[in-house]
């Protein structure tokens, strides 16, 4: 079936409390998906997020990002009082998020919440049902704050080596803290669902992003180091990265430990089952970043300076992909197979059945040969004009060469609106499904961009939209597009 959806995370939604939320504003925005004919809304990782305020640098693969979390709801629910969210200082850019002024009050705003609230059943059941990662994530984060925010592997030999001993007497001594962090995430889920379930009442699902890796200091690592590449110091021994090419002499050394794949398969890939299974509950559509990992990898000896030393291993291949499918028969996943491709992944992709993704902004340097050109797209394949990593379509006009932008034009029959004439290339193509940013459909240029791979600049994952950015005007005209080229919900 033909569809249609729109990239857009939810920090970057507007509101007056420094960051998109789970309430008020998700659902005008459902509603506004919903009036442009959109099938799905497309999120990044709603796990908290971690260096460099990344959502793909989380310090846990299960739990869900506490930033969402509405206050306003929390208000209607009697749990705060509205003074005590406006006596705290949420930024006055509201065209980009503070993380670091998130950092300083949202907790101690949930923590009035906490004070309030009485236990219950749905309290209970979600304590019973997720007990298999919530009670190290709580642990971890009460432990964060009593060792002043140092990583897992800076903390006492007991705990850093989770010694029965020394786990239990932190678990006794921090037992309100870590209860307080699951209450947290119930707060987080039970208004997630809520959005959720009533996006699916307009006919909208949810694709959501699982990032290949994990952090070194996260939870998942501490909690399960038996499957990661550790030495018997708990010091990784390869790290993930790519390798050199033209747009790095160096390569990009991202630092993420490295997995223990025979480990993996030996356990018959339990923790990534768990992993993968938890994010099936939580999104209707799972993309798999980093996808060509699972063909094969970049492994970066540890406390190397560069990626340049680093090889190429194999990956699980089609053995982990077939227990994934006995495990989730019916969750449709998209594999985002970008960057350094190989034949091995796209056999692997092909022989998985998963679609892959084109990007239209990587089309037009070269020929006409070019796979990510529409007229070499196949049906089983999702079409972007770009991702959270690219740059908005005004902004890649604005700055890519005078012969990508002619071929662009040309190829196009040189249309009277070029933003508009990439978007209805998006749509026009013969790809199931096409994604468009919402930044495109705004007109936005570099200001509105979301990442830019490889640095750490202030405004990584910050921006926001206008308030009045989902109009209806705007909800019709893309209503219309989506019509006419055949995507419209069913």
């Amino acid at each position: 079936m033909r569809a249609s959806g729109i990239l857009m995370h939810i920090t970057s939604l507007p509101g007056p409390y420094g960051v998109g939320t789970l309430g008020k504003e998700s659902y005008k925005f459902v509603d506004f998906l919903e009036k442009a004919g959109q099938t799905y809304w497309q999120v990044l990782p709603l796990t908290p997020t971690g260096y460099g305020d990344s959502p793909y640098q989380s310090c846990s693969t299960f739990a869900g990002n506490h930033y969402l979390i509405d206050l306003d709801l929390l208000v209607e629910e009697g749990l705060l009082e509205e003074d005590e969210i406006t006596a705290c200082n949420w930024g006055d850019d509201e065209s980009r998020v503070d993380f670091g002024l998130l950092y300083t009050h949202k907790l101690s705003v949930l923590r009035k919440a906490y004070a309030r609230f009485a236990r219950n059943d749905d309290l209970e059941k979600f304590y019973r049902e997720n007990a298999y990662w919530l009670s190290d994530y709580a642990l971890y984060m009460a432990l964060k704050e009593a060792y002043g925010g140092k990583p897992w592997y800076a903390w006492p030999e007991g705990v850093r080596f989770r010694e029965p001993e020394a786990i239990w007497q932190v678990r006794k001594e921090w037992k309100e803290e870590v209860q307080f962090h699951c209450f947290v995430q119930y707060l987080f889920s039970t208004q997630w669902e809520n959005l959720r379930e009533y996006a699916h009442k307009k006919g909208v699902s949810i694709i959501g992003d699982v990032p290949i890796y994990v952090p070194y200091d996260s939870v998942d690592v501490w909690s399960n180091p038996q499957m990661f590449c550790l030495d018997e110091t708990l010091t990784p021994t390869a790290v993930a990265g790519c390798p050199p090419d033209a747009f790095s002499e160096d390569g990009q050394l991202w630092g993420n430990p490295l997995y223990r794949w025979e480990t993996h398969k030996a356990d018959g890939y339990g923790w990534w089952l768990q992993r993968l299974q938890a994010a099936a509950n939580r999104y209707d559509v799972i993309r798999i970043d980093h996808f060509r990992g699972f063909a094969g990898y970049y492994a970066i000896p540890y406390g190397a300076e560069n990626a340049k030393g680093g090889k190429w291993l194999p990956g699980p291949g089609m053995d982990f992909i077939r227990a994934v499918q006995t495990c989730l028969p019916n969750t449709p996943m998209i594999a985002e197979d970008l960057g350094y491709l190989t034949e091995d992944v796209h056999r692997l992709r092909q022989d998985a059945g998963y679609p892959g993704m084109k990007v239209l902004e990587f089309a037009f340097d070269g020929d006409a040969s070019n796979l990510y050109l529409p007229h070499n797209h196949e049906k089983n394949t999702v079409c972007y004009i770009g991702t959270h990593d690219n740059m908005p379509v005004k902004q890649w006009f604005a700055e890519s060469s005078e012969q990508t932008i002619n071929f662009v034009k040309n190829y196009m029959g040189q249309p009277a609106d070029p933003q508009w004439g990439v978007i209805r290339m998006c749509l026009s193509s013969i790809a199931d499904l096409a994604m468009v940013q919402m930044q495109d459909y705004l007109e936005l240029g570099g200001e509105a961009r979301m990442n830019f791979p490889g640095t750490q600049t202030g405004h990584n994952w910050t921006w926001r939209a206008a308030p009045d950015f989902a109009s209806d005007a705007l909800a019709k005209k893309i209503y219309s597009l989506t019509r006419i080229y055949g995507r419209l919900q069913q």
